[in-house]
């Protein structure tokens, strides 16, 4: 079976009210020609804490010289007032999190925050996965295997190859 680009929907912006361990708002088109591995977590969320915020951190000191760019996503549904910034920051040095950390924007009178409602996020921990050109590839509600991922991971960073020369909406040209 053979897969097109128009396969593949371009990856919605985020919503960030907050960035942690980062020196500048980060965005989606800032990171065109890099794989993004964004991981959606909420601090309280045992999976998440367990599994999703470690392996994304795993991934983030493996994987940050080969092109991949991994982004937390803080997405609070529940337990609104006890998962403030200040509480994640405090996290977030706990658990030794160095990769950068985006605090989903509340969407007033409603649950469930912006970036979580734009991707149609089932919960935390959630996994998306973003090509060089900034395509949807993987969205995944739950846990993931290490091994799993990082053949994901890896199969993205390479299917441009090296001598990338630019990346649009429908392609990554090859020099």
């Amino acid at each position: 079976m053979s897969v097109t680009v128009s396969d593949f929907p371009t990856a919605p912006a985020w919503q960030v009210s907050q960035w942690f361990n980062a020196d500048r708002p980060l965005d989606l088109a800032a990171l065109r020609g890099q794989v993004v591995v964004l991981h959606a977590f909420q601090m309280l969320c045992p999976g998440c804490v367990s599994h999703g915020v470690p392996q994304a951190e795993r991934i983030h000191r493996l994987f940050a010289q080969d092109g991949v760019a991994v982004v937390g996503l803080h997405t609070v549904f529940e337990h609104h007032e006890a998962m403030t910034p200040v509480a994640l920051k405090a996290f977030l040095h706990e658990y030794r999190v160095s990769h950068p950390v985006g605090v989903d924007v509340a969407v007033a009178g409603a649950p469930i925050p912006a970036t979580m409602l734009t991707y149609a996020l089932e919960g935390t921990p959630s996994l998306i996965l973003i090509d060089r050109a900034g395509r949807l590839r993987l969205k995944h509600f739950g846990r993931l295997d290490d091994l799993t991922v990082g053949r994901e991971v890896m199969r993205l960073a390479t299917e441009s190859g090296p001598g990338v020369d630019s990346c649009t909406d429908e392609s990554c040209r090859a020099v």
